[in-house]
């Protein structure tokens, strides 16, 4: 497993033994980031359910202004970390060890704030709206983390923390089919590649 390109391209990244991780195969993270291309650099970024930390450490690599990490294995944390120090990253993340649901309250509430109040409270964040990216990937047998997180961000709610145009995008089984709308959220395309697949949602326009 590697940083496919930018800052860090071709180094080598670690994920923990055993399958209790599955890291997003680098074939995958290349297709992913050549759609996303435009949008990384200044960006901010989620990585949900990060495992090795490999997509947000992309986004770094390409420029992206802020990257948020969101993991509670606790090996995939230590992989997290031990990747960001190998790679001499010391700022512009934030690592969430309670999770993907501890990081998106934390975000939810300070741009519930809005104003300075949101920049200050929750670091890497700007004023107003939040997230310019944000990648989802649970087990993918997990379908209750997949509905609760995605109805999440298609809420009320979460349209605070999404910047305008942002893009989420799902990480699943190609078996596995996505509802075509959470929320505000509206599936725009999804791209099936091996075993994987991605379904890309944006707010929906009226």
């Amino acid at each position: 497993m590697r940083v496919i390109a930018g800052t860090f391209r071709s180094r080598k990244l670690i994920a923990p033994r055993g399958s209790g991780t599955r890291p997003t195969s680098d074939r995958l993270r290349e297709t992913l980031f050549n759609i996303l291309a435009p949008r990384v650099a200044g960006c901010r970024f989620a990585d949900l359910y990060a495992g090795t930390g490999a997509v947000g450490i992309e986004a770094i690599s390409r420029g992206a202004e802020h990257v948020w990490f969101a993991e509670r294995a606790e090996p995939a944390l230590a992989a997290i970390r031990a990747n960001l120090k190998a790679l001499k990253i010391a700022r512009g993340f934030t690592v969430e060890a309670r999770g993907t649901g501890a990081l998106l309250e934390r975000l939810a509430k300070a741009a519930e704030k809005g104003g300075s109040v949101a920049a200050e409270s929750v670091e890497g964040a700007r004023a107003g709206n939040l997230l310019d990216l944000v990648y989802i990937d649970p087990p993918w047998e997990a379908e209750a983390e997949y509905a609760k997180t995605l109805h999440l961000m298609g809420s009320a709610r979460g349209r605070l923390m999404l910047a305008p145009g942002a893009l989420v995008v799902a990480e699943h089984s190609s078996k596995a089919q996505l509802a075509e709308r959470y929320g505000e959220l509206a599936q725009t395309r999804t791209l099936k590649q091996g075993d994987a697949a991605l379904s890309f949602y944006s707010v929906a326009v009226l």
